[in-house]
């Protein structure tokens, strides 16, 4: 497992760049071969099965996982949102553990990226109760969960998190501006 990330970018179209540089320099792959969509969305290279990736993006920043099983990546901008957000989308005890935070954008944001970075796994997306969607609370080191692999990243102003079937490496490959 692999996670590539870019900054500073301007349109959506740059994280599909940073797939293809990821692409080639992990997998020898160039150009970058024809991407399809699963029922659920999730995106794959019918032609190379057996490989594997998601991408992310959040304002000027993206995030590309690469791995030979599912995986699942995402990455947050932190921003204050609605106040009655995380009761909605959270479980008891994330909801505990969120309110012993001392930042609860940074906060949410991370645990958000962690539940979105199981569903982009799955590919199934938010289909299903949010509340439910168990991930591991965050924390510096990589969780295993339900035979699942957890890692979640911090900068600044955002939160990334991944999910997958291999244990997550410590950094982000940040591509060069």
């Amino acid at each position: 497992m692999v996670i590539y990330g870019a900054w500073d970018l301007t349109a959506k179209i740059q994280a599909r760049d940073l797939l293809a540089q990821a692409a080639a320099a992990e997998w020898g792959l160039f150009p970058l071969p024809d991407i399809a969509r699963h029922p659920g969305g999730k995106p794959y290279l019918p032609d190379h099965p057996s490989l594997h990736f998601n991408l992310s993006h959040s304002g000027g920043l993206a995030l590309c996982a690469l791995d030979a099983a599912p995986v699942g990546v995402d990455i947050q901008v932190i921003k204050p949102l609605r106040p009655a957000l995380p009761r909605r989308v959270c479980s008891p005890e994330e909801l505990d553990w969120l309110e012993a935070q001392p930042d609860l954008w940074s906060s949410f944001a991370l645990l958000w990226a962690l539940k979105e970075s199981r569903v982009k796994e799955s590919g199934q997306g938010l289909t299903v109760s949010i509340p439910g969607i168990r991930v591991p609370l965050p924390s510096e080191a990589p969780v295993q969960l339900d035979g699942l692999w957890f890692r979640a990243f911090t900068g600044p102003n955002w939160a990334a998190a991944i999910c997958g079937h291999s244990q997550p490496p410590q950094e982000i490959i940040w591509a060069k501006k």
